[in-house]
């Protein structure tokens, strides 16, 4: 596991201590992919009811507050396939 996937699975943990009701991955270009699921936070690539797509800074950003997931969507940073109705719980839960 690279340490910008470590590094971002521990951040996000930190914003979703309760895990999250679907399941979702982020995955960040070059770098690897994360899960979020009712279980937690962790490093992985399986199979999900959303995939959001970024680069790692895009990615760093939205953890650090300094962009909003909305925007990052529609301005082309964010990529999303799959359950629209998760991305937003989860651009929610990430603001």
């Amino acid at each position: 596991m690279s340490d910008v996937i470590s590094t971002a699975v521990e951040a996000l943990a930190k914003k979703l201590p309760n895990g999250f009701d679907g399941v979702a991955k982020f995955v960040l270009e070059g770098e690897g992919a994360i899960m979020v699921d009712p279980d937690g936070v962790r490093a992985g690539d399986e199979a999900s009811d959303v995939t959001l797509t970024a680069t790692p800074e895009v990615f760093q950003a939205m953890l650090a507050g300094d962009m909003n997931p909305t925007t990052a969507f529609m301005t082309g940073k964010l990529s999303v396939e799959g359950s629209m109705g998760l991305a937003m719980q989860l651009g929610a839960a990430m603001s």
